[in-house]
């Protein structure tokens, strides 16, 4: 299944094909607020992971008119504050960044997850001191609900926003 946001980008599901951009996104600049580059096993491991996902779905984010991709974003379960919900992330290519996709992407996530009908939560945690994504959070309708400790990568400590949709709503 695929997912479209206001015709201008596309979810596609996590595939073979799919490992470069894991690679590309793997810079400094890309991952300055989760604890800067893996290496090349982490890697092959998370790509593993998203394409194996039992619960939640990782996508390729694309433009709906080229096809051109742009990103990746997806959901998956977690274990937060003893209740399970959906948690998101996302990441765009620098060339593509400040056109808004990330926030039209998150929107179209945050339908994929209400879709399921699982759990009433969808939640994102960046970095308090990463201002992008904590304006796509506000452009894509979550609830800011305070900030929290929280590992990400494992063994890596960040103070992180909480951000919500209910999934119950909308």
């Amino acid at each position: 299944m695929d997912i479209t946001d206001a015709g201008q980008v596309r979810l596609e599901p996590w595939s073979e094909g799919d490992f470069w951009l894991l690679q590309r996104a793997n810079s400094p600049e890309m991952t300055a607020h989760l604890g800067g580059p893996e290496s090349e096993e982490k890697l092959a491991s998370r790509h593993q992971r998203y394409l194996g996902l039992d619960r939640g779905q990782m996508y390729r984010v694309t433009l709906a008119d080229t096809g051109e991709t742009v990103g990746s974003i997806g959901f998956w379960e977690r274990v937060w504050q003893g209740r399970a919900v959906w948690e998101t992330g996302w990441a765009v290519l620098p060339e593509f960044q400040g056109r808004g996709l990330a926030a039209k992407a998150a929107r179209a996530v945050v339908e994929a997850a209400r879709a399921l009908r699982e759990h009433q939560y969808l939640h994102a945690f960046p970095s308090v001191d990463h201002p992008a994504s904590n304006a796509v959070c506000r452009r894509a309708g979550f609830e800011l609900l305070g900030e929290a400790e929280f590992e990400y990568p494992k063994g890596h400590w960040i103070m992180s926003n909480d951000w919500r949709v209910d999934l119950g709503r909308g």
